[in-house]
């Protein structure tokens, strides 16, 4: 065990099934599957698996034709992963919407769909301007039914996150901000594990306010804590890990403990994924306070400091939380 870089864990999850599964598949564009750690091992999965169980080089620039051969793949019984950039990750919503999540339904649940669409997320940091900092579309993905959607926040999640959906029949898309790879490292065991699909986190216990968020919206929770407890707010924090299917249970128990509910997300005002927090929240909890905080409708700038001044960081949390209390 030890603590390994966040890439790194995830490719270890996925070299660990393609060594046991010797029919499976990995599909990757430009962004070589290739990592490694501080003491010099290295994960290249086109080295070890060779060109006929990876993409190889030399493939189109097309994420749509990517996720087709991976639908064609994954349709005859092959476990697929499939990679996606953070700048591409509308274009191949076609294959997902209609061939990918109906599979099990258009088969009458005779065939399944063994398919990890691993799509890289963005991030809201200054120089990134719009098309490279589109953050919270896995709302648009948790629309559709016939999906599981993971958003990992940390590296021990993230390789227990994708070994499950490895694991998984049906397709699951492993979201992949990148923002969280340089916060808190956790130890990452050397042999195979799961995170369960559908299973919050969590991460602190508490009595006056129930604080909900997932990557990468948790790297500016985890710095607004400290100064909530400083100020004497009690908050229980729940790390949602999956977005679908929704710890339900989890969000509701808290929300019943506390009567307050406050979620934070990257994602956008309209129809983000919150807003379906809230609600399921507020129909199981009768009387429950509920706020959220997003990113505005507005497509993030390049400066850095416009960013920060819409991003919903530590101290609007912590200033949200606290007009929260006197509800």
């Amino acid at each position: 065990m030890a603590k390994k870089p966040y890439r790194y864990a995830i490719l270890e999850a996925v070299a660990n099934e393609m060594r046991k599964n010797k029919d499976s598949k990995y599909i990757y564009e430009y962004q070589s599957p290739i990592a490694t750690m501080p003491t010099g091992e290295i994960i290249n999965l086109r080295d070890e698996f060779g060109d006929d169980r990876t993409s190889g080089v030399g493939w189109a620039l097309d994420e749509a034709w990517y996720v087709g051969c991976a639908t064609g793949l994954a349709g005859a019984g092959i476990r697929t992963i499939v990679e996606i950039p953070s700048m591409t990750v509308a274009f191949p919503f076609e294959f997902i919407f209609n061939q990918v999540s109906n599979f099990r339904m258009m088969t009458g649940g005779q065939a399944n769909m063994p398919m990890v669409i691993w799509i890289d997320g963005a991030a809201r940091a200054g120089g990134s301007a719009q098309q490279h900092s589109q953050v919270g579309q896995e709302a648009l993905y948790a629309n559709i039914p016939g999906l599981k959607i993971v958003v990992p926040s940390n590296n021990y999640d993230a390789a227990g996150l994708m070994t499950a959906a490895l694991h998984d029949a049906d397709p699951v898309i492993f979201y992949d901000y990148q923002e969280v790879a340089s916060s808190v490292l956790l130890d990452v065991p050397d042999t195979p594990f799961e995170v369960p699909i559908g299973q919050a986190a969590v991460r602190q216990e508490g009595k006056d306010i129930t604080l909900v968020s997932w990557a990468p919206a948790t790297v500016d929770v985890a710095k607004a804590l400290p100064e909530l407890a400083k100020a004497g707010i009690s908050v229980e924090y729940i790390d949602l890990r999956t977005i679908k299917p929704m710890d339900e249970d989890a969000i509701a128990a808290s929300a019943k403990k506390t009567g307050r509910l406050f979620v934070v997300e990257h994602g956008y005002w309209t129809n983000g994924f919150s807003a379906n927090v809230l609600a399921v929240a507020a129909q199981r909890v009768p009387g429950l306070k509920v706020v959220r905080i997003t990113f505005p409708d507005a497509a993030a700038p390049n400066a850095a400091e416009m960013v920060s001044f819409m991003r919903p960081d530590a101290p609007k949390i912590i200033q949200g939380v606290q007009e929260m209390m006197k509800l």
